[in-house]
């Protein structure tokens, strides 16, 4: 179950798939109980016949753990009220291509075997004997393991082998770093049941790999140091949360949100609300869709992570102004950067629309050599820093897009305001646009220059990314209401 910060998705021809989301990029894995030595290195003997191999291994792709949050898998489930799949596509994912020389008519029989999935009458086709039900307590039934070294030709497997050890393993996600989407070493292992959890951080001895004993934790323990670890509170610990919880894709949030603006039974209200479309934001050249929580927000897993779009100043004495970082910075960059700064600090984040070159990052040195009469440097701030920052303006670009695309829809011909934004047919004023979004046009641009309490986080300014696109929906996600067949338990 991959998620969108380390894997991207390809056609089925040429990887497997992979969901379109979180926050930790991952791998995807199989559910596997077979032996494995101490040392987590399989032996000829633990070598389960291909055909068991096969079928755990489509088992999984359609199991409740990772269908509904693989976004390409989830495409093929839905493709018809039936849900069948062609198991020539699946046959053609990267992890069944060991099977491809025995051919769709033994993969199918191999299959015939499972109590979880079954298969046509013509053998071409395979789909879920129960119902999608939505995993509970995955977090909770998910560790932390760190020291498996670098990657190598077949460690995603051998990975599930070493954790079934403990118990039966619904995911093993490999994390990966973005951009270079190189092995960091460390998985999250989602188990199947919390027992195993248990097993696995109480083991004697401990969990080792190449004889040594690997770092491990819950998943909430490690959620936890991290947000410790950057001395994160209130919004920030909760964006940095569910930057490391929240899957890319999710079929079940996407089925939440087309029901609203639906009566009780599912009956459209017969009003603009019902109709409205989305809006989305155009962030580090990634459209981006605009969620209603929280008066306008992301997904995290749908924010791009750019390295070095963002730069950290540090020396300026407790003391900024907005105005001396932005103004010199326009004769070089189209949009005005981003900048997040509170009073009384040392240092802050400047935030820009493209990766920055060493002439860009000369430029802001030799332009901004001093803030509040004192030098500063000028430099890269940490990987994890950078990205909570690119959440932090994702989020309120996202706010800044959904209260004007609100206001637009208020505002007369002008949009904020009316026609100009200056109050449309009711004149400066007192249109039903009128003042108000002029006023909140200069209340943004004015907010940019604030300190203090009242305004501690700067606003992305005009001409950021922060452009409401309506019109430009997502596909349509079938609903998964409509029962296969059902001879067994939900897997």
């Amino acid at each position: 179950m991959a998620s969108a910060e380390e894997v991207t998705p390809v056609p089925a021809s040429v990887e497997e798939p992979s969901a379109s989301a979180p926050a930790e990029k991952t791998s995807n894995a199989t559910s596997t109980s077979a032996a494995v030595p101490e040392d987590g290195v399989s032996t000829k003997d633990d070598v389960e016949p291909p055909e068991v191999q096969a079928l755990k291994q489509i088992e999984f792709y359609f199991a409740d753990a990772n269908l509904p949050y693989d976004k390409f898998m989830w495409t093929l489930h839905t493709a018809n009220e039936e849900h069948w799949v062609p198991i020539s596509t699946v046959a053609s994912f990267k992890r069944m291509r060991d099977f491809q020389a025995h051919g769709i008519e033994w993969l199918a029989n191999a299959l015939r075997a499972s109590t979880d999935i079954e298969v046509s009458d013509d053998g071409t086709k395979v789909r879920r004997r129960t119902e999608v039900q939505e995993p509970k307590g995955a977090f909770d039934r998910s560790v932390y393991a760190k020291g498996f070294g670098e990657e190598i030709p077949g460690l995603q497997k051998t990975l599930e082998q070493f954790f079934s050890k403990y118990g039966k393993v619904a995911a093993v996600r490999m994390r990966r770093v973005d951009g270079t989407k190189a092995f960091k070493g460390s998985v999250f292992a989602e188990f199947a049941e919390f027992k195993s959890v248990e097993a696995f951080l109480n083991a004697e001895p401990k969990p080792s790999w190449d004889d040594k004993e690997l770092l491990i934790m819950s998943k909430e323990a490690y959620v936890e140091m991290k947000i410790k670890e950057k001395g994160l509170k209130g919004k920030a610990a909760v964006v940095k949360r569910d930057h490391i919880t929240r899957k890319g894709f999710d079929a079940f949030r996407e089925m939440r949100l087309a029901a609203e603006g639906k009566g009780k039974g599912g009956a459209k209200v017969a009003d603009k609300t019902s109709a409205k479309p989305e809006v989305f934001v155009d962030f580090l050249g990634t459209k981006i869709r605009v969620l209603d929580a929280d008066g306008g927000s992301v997904a995290p897993d749908d924010v791009p992570h750019v390295r070095g779009a963002s730069l950290r100043f540090v020396g300026c004495g407790g003391e900024a102004s907005f105005d001396d970082i932005k103004r010199p910075l326009k004769e070089r960059f189209t949009r005005v950067p981003f900048v997040k700064y509170s009073k009384g600090n040392d240092a802050g984040l400047v935030g820009f629309d493209k990766a920055l070159n060493e002439e860009d990052i000369t430029f802001v040195r030799e332009k901004i050599p001093t803030l509040n009469g004192k030098p500063v440097t000028w430099e890269l701030p940490g990987e994890e820093e950078e990205r909570t920052f690119e959440l932090e303006r994702a989020n309120s670009a996202a706010r800044r897009a959904l209260g004007g695309s609100e206001a637009g829809s208020r505002g007369g011909r002008g949009g904020r305001g009316g026609r100009g934004a200056r109050g449309g047919r009711g004149g400066r004023g007192r249109g039903r646009g009128g003042r108000s979004g002029q006023n909140r046009d200069r209340a943004e641009k004015d907010g940019d220059e604030q300190t203090g309490e009242k305004r501690k986080r700067a606003v992305e300014p005009d001409g950021g990314h922060d452009a409401g696109v309506r019109g430009q929906t997502v596909p349509t996600i079938a609903s998964a209401s409509k029962k296969a067949k059902t001879d067994g338990v939900a897997s």
